[in-house]
Order: structure tokens, then sequence, then C-alpha cells
């Protein structure tokens, strides 16, 4: 009878425990993913201010179009690359 009652306890706690490290690890990925808003804030005002001093008040429109096309390839670029590394890890899962 006790066997019965101390499975499951064990059980539940071995979940717990999964689910504790999980909340844990989930935690530790959105303050790392606020802490790289911030630093694309930081460098979006960098980047903006590099092109307005590059492109003179005339040519802001076209300098506002260059930043956003540059942005646009890094980003895409960086998306590239870390799809690939996210296939190649559930790969080696498999």
């Amino acid at each position: 009878m006790t066997e019965e009652i101390i499975k499951p306890l064990k059980k539940i706690k071995k979940e717990a425990e999964i689910l504790k490290k999980e909340l844990k690890r989930k935690t530790l990925e959105l303050v790392l993913a606020a802490f790289t808003f911030v630093a694309a804030l930081a460098w979006n005002e960098a980047m903006k201010s590099f092109f307005e001093a590059i492109f003179p008040q005339r040519k802001a429109l076209m300098g506002k179009f260059f930043y956003a096309l540059v942005v646009t390839f890094i980003i895409v670029f960086l998306s590239h690359q870390l799809n690939k590394i996210l296939s190649e890890e559930n790969e080696n899962k498999n």
C-alpha cells in the first residue's frame, strides 16, 4: 500500500524539478532577450546618428532608406545563421 503512495509522489517530485529547471531557463531567456532589446535600441540610435552625419539634411530621406536596407540585411543574415544553427542542433539530437 505504501508503494502505491510513494510511486506517484516520486513522479510528482521529478516533474516539479523538471518544471523548476524549465522555469529558470525560460526566465533567463527572457532576461537575455530584454537586455538584447535594450542593446538594439542603443545601436539603433547610434546608427541613426551615424547616417544623419553622413547624409546631410537635404538627403535625409535617402539616408533613412539606406539605413533601413542595412538593418534589414543584417537581420535577414543573422536570422538565417540562427536558423542554420538551430537546425543543426535538432539534427544532432535525432
